[in-house]
C-alpha cells in the first residue's frame, strides 16, 4: 500500500502539463493547454489542460481530474499502478508499505521460497561460472542485459544440488522447496536433488507479480530423452491452465493496444518485447484454457494467435481461438512462414516482418475456411458434410451475438447450407451441451438471462454501490480471482479502479456494463450492512475452497505415488481454511486477501 503522504508529494511534484503531454499532443491556449480528447472522437479540441489547478477537463465528454485519474483512464492502470507511473516521471522514490500480516497468508513461505529461487537464479545468469553460456545464448537470440532482468531470467547451474545447498544456508527447508517443485525426490537415491539443471530459468509471476513457478529452457539442442522445456509442477500459487506468462508485464500494453499477441512459448515473448513489441502473453507450453481466454478477456476484446503453423499448431490454435470466442474475445490467426515461430521471425527478418504477417491476420473461422478450401473440402457433398460438423463449434461458442450471427451467414454461403438449417444444427448443439453431450453455447455477450436477486456476490456488489465506503474493506477479504461471474468480477475490478464510479468505464464489456447499470438503479434497501457483507464474503470464499478441494480430489485420483504426499498437505490446509471460515471466517478471509491464487473450473 503507498503511504498518503507518499500519494500527496507525488501529486505536488507531479507536472501534469510534462505528463498528459507526453500521450496527448497539447497546444497552449493562454495560461492553459488543450488538445483533441483521447477519450472520445472530436474534430475541434474541447480537452483542456489547467496547470495552475493540476486538472484537466473535457466540455465535450466531462472526463476530468488530477494527473492520477487521467493516467488511470489512458493507460487502465489501477490507482497505485497510477501513482507509481507519475512518481517515475517526476522524480519521486516511493516506500510501499505492507497492509496486512504475513504471517497470515498459509502460502507466504511458498511465495517467498520461489522469489529466493529467483534471485539464486539470476546470480548465477550474471556471476556464476556457467553462466557465461546462458548469456551468449541471449545475446545470440538479441536479448540484452535490460530484457533479461526485466523477465527476472536466470540460469540453473548443471550440479545436482546448487539450489539445494544455497538454500540450505540460508535456512530454508527442504520440505518447502519440495513443495514449491523446486526440488524432486529421488526413486534412487535417499536425498532430494534440484529439478531444474544446466537450463536458462524463466520466473513465471502472477497478476500480482510474484512467482509462482518457473520454466526451464535447455540451452542448445536438447539430448534425447531430455525435454527442451521443464516447468514446475502445480502447486498450492500455480495451476497451469490459470497463469499466463507475461501478462503482469504485458497487460498495461494490452489495454493500451486493445489486443495482445498470444505466443507458445517463453522465448517468443521475451524475444517481440525485447524488440519493443509488449502486449504479447504465452500458454506456458499448455492450450489455452477457458480461464486463459478469461484472463485475455479482462484487458481487451483482440488477440492475435501466433502459434506453429504445422498440423499440431493449427489444432492449438482452433482450440485457442474457440476458447477465446466463448470468453468474448474475437481472435485473428497469424499465419508465419512454415518452420518459423515469433523468434526467429524477428531474429532473422526485423521487428517490420512481423508486423506486415500481424497486419494480415485473418479472422479465426475465415482461416478455417481457407484450410477446409486447401484441402479441398467443398467439392464433394461428404467434404461439406464434414466440413459444417467442424465450423459449427466455433459459431456455437461464440459468445459476441453480432459475431455468430456473421459467422452463421458466412458459412451458409460457403456451404451452400441454408441459414435455417445451420440455425437449427447450432441449437441442437445446444441442447446437447445442456444435457452432458458436450459445452453449451455461451449467451450473447449483452444479452443475460434472470440475476439471481440473492447471490453472494451480487449482494456484495449491490451493497459496494450504494455504501462506497465497504469496498476498500471488500479490497482486504476478497481478490477478484474469486468471483465467479466474469461479469460481476469485471464490476469489482471497475469499482476497486475508481471507487467513485457512477457509468461503465470505456472498455468495459456490454454485459458487464448492463450489469452495473442494473446494480445502480436498483431501488431495493440495504439493511444490516455488516451482515450482509461478512455473509456476503463467507459464502464466496468458502465456495471458492470447496472448488479447490474437489480439483485436489480429481489430482489425487490421478497422481503417482511422488506427488501423492503434497497433495494431502494441501489438501489438509484447505481442509483448515475452510474450518476456520465456518469458526470465524474474518482472519482467514484476510489471509486468503489477494493471494493471486486461481479461481477453479467447477
Amino acid at each position: 500500500m503507498i503511504p498518503n503522504s507518499a500519494v500527496e508529494e507525488v501529486r505536488q511534484r507531479a507536472d501534469i502539463v510534462a505528463i498528459i503531454g507526453e500521450l496527448v499532443a497539447l497546444k497552449r491556449a493562454g495560461k492553459d493547454y488543450k488538445a483533441l480528447c483521447p477519450f472520445h472522437e472530436e474534430r475541434t479540441p474541447s480537452f483542456y489542460v489547467v496547470p495552475s489547478k493540476d486538472f484537466y477537463k473535457c466540455f465535450g465528454c466531462g472526463a476530468s481530474g488530477d494527473v492520477f485519474a487521467f493516467v488511470r483512464q489512458k493507460l487502465g492502470l489501477d490507482f497505485a499502478a497510477a501513482v507509481r507511473y507519475v512518481a517515475e516521471r517526476s522524480g519521486v522514490d516511493i516506500r510501499e508499505r505492507e497492509v496486512r500480516d504475513r504471517g497470515e497468508d498459509p502460502y507466504r513461505e511458498l511465495y517467498e521460497v520461489n522469489a529466493f529461487a529467483r534471485e539464486f537464479y539470476r546470480r548465477q545468469l550474471w556471476e556464476g561460472e556457467g553462466g557465461d553460456v546462458a548469456r551468449r545464448y541471449l545475446e545470440g537470440r538479441g536479448v540484452g542485459r535490460e530484457a533479461a532482468e526485466r523477465f527476472g531470467l536466470g540460469f540453473a547451474p548443471a550440479e545436482w544440488s546448487a539450489l539445494r545447498n544455497a538454500a540450505a544456508k540460508h535456512g530454508l527447508d527442504e520440505a518447502l522447496l519440495l513443495r514449491a517443485g523446486l526440488l524432486k525426490e529421488s526413486e534412487r537415491a535417499q536425498e532430494p536433488y534440484d529439478r531444474f539443471r544446466d537450463r536458462l530459468m524463466f520466473p513465471i509471476e502472477d497478476g500480482m507479480g510474484r512467482v509462482v513457478a518457473f520454466g526451464g529452457r535447455v540451452i542448445g539442442p536438447a539430448d534425447e530423452g531430455v525435454p527442451k522445456y521443464l516447468n514446475s509442477p502445480e502447486t498450492p500459487i500455480y495451476r497451469k491452465g490459470t497463469v499466463l506468462y507475461g501478462l503482469s508485464w504485458a497487460k498495461v500494453a494490452i489495454r493500451r493496444e486493445s489486443a495482445a499477441l498470444v505466443v507458445e512459448g517463453y522465448m517468443d515473448l521475451v524475444s517481440l518485447a525485447a524488440r519493443g513489441i509488449e502486449p504479447v502473453v504465452a500458454t506456458l507450453g499448455t492450450a489455452m484454457t477457458d480461464e486463459h481466454a478469461r484472463l485475455v478477456a479482462r484487458y481487451c476484446s483482440r488477440a492475435l494467435l501466433l502459434y506453429d503453423s504445422d498440423l499440431a499448431g493449427l489444432r492449438a490454435t482452433f482450440r485457442a481461438g474457440d476458447a477465446l470466442l466463448a470468453a468474448g474475445v474475437h481472435p485473428s490467426v497469424v499465419t508465419l512462414p512454415a518452420g518459423d515461430d515469433p523468434d526467429s521471425v524477428v531474429r532473422r527478418h526485423g521487428v517490420d516482418a512481423l508486423r506486415r504477417y500481424l497486419a494480415e491476420a485473418v479472422d479465426v473461422l475465415d482461416r478455417k475456411l481457407q484450410i477446409l478450401e486447401e484441402r479441398g473440402a467443398f467439392t464433394t457433398i461428404e467434404g461439406t458434410r464434414d466440413a459444417l460438423d467442424r465450423l459449427l463449434p466455433t459459431i456455437r461458442c461464440t459468445k459476441d451475438a453480432a459475431l455468430r450471427d456473421i459467422y452463421a451467414a458466412r458459412v451458409a454461403e460457403r456451404t451452400g447450407v441454408r441459414r435455417e438449417t445451420i440455425e437449427a444444427e447450432l441449437l441442437r448443439g445446444v441442447a446437447a451441451g445442456s444435457r452432458g453431450g458436450g459445452r453449451p453455447a455461451a449467451a450473447p455477450r449483452g444479452r443475460i438471462g434472470p440475476l439471481p436477486r440473492l447471490g453472494p456476490e451480487r449482494k456484495l456488489l449491490l451493497l459496494l454501490v450504494k455504501a462506497r465506503d465497504w469496498i476498500d474493506r471488500a479490497v482486504e477479504r476478497l481478490h477478484p480471482e474469486q468471483f465467479g461471474d466474469p461479469a460481476l468480477r469485471e464490476i469489482f475490478e471497475a469499482l476497486v479502479a475508481d471507487p467513485e464510479l457512477k457509468h461503465p468505464p470505456p472498455g468495459m464489456s456490454p454485459g458487464a456494463a448492463t450489469r452495473f447499470e442494473e446494480l445502480t438503479g436498483d431501488p431495493e434497501i440495504l439493511a444490516q450492512a455488516d451482515r450482509i457483507f461478512d455473509d456476503s464474503v463467507r459464502k464466496i470464499l468458502v465456495r471458492d475452497i470447496d472448488a479447490r478441494i474437489a480439483d485436489v480430489d480429481r489430482r489425487l485420483a490421478e497422481a503417482a505415488e511422488s506427488e501423492h504426499s503434497r497433495l494431502v498437505l494441501e489438501k489438509q490446509d484447505l481442509a483448515r481454511a475452510h474450518r476456520e471460515l465456518d469458526e470465524d471466517w474474518r482472519p482467514t478471509a484476510r489471509r486468503y486477501a489477494q493471494t493471486g491464487l486461481p479461481r477453479l473450473q467447477p
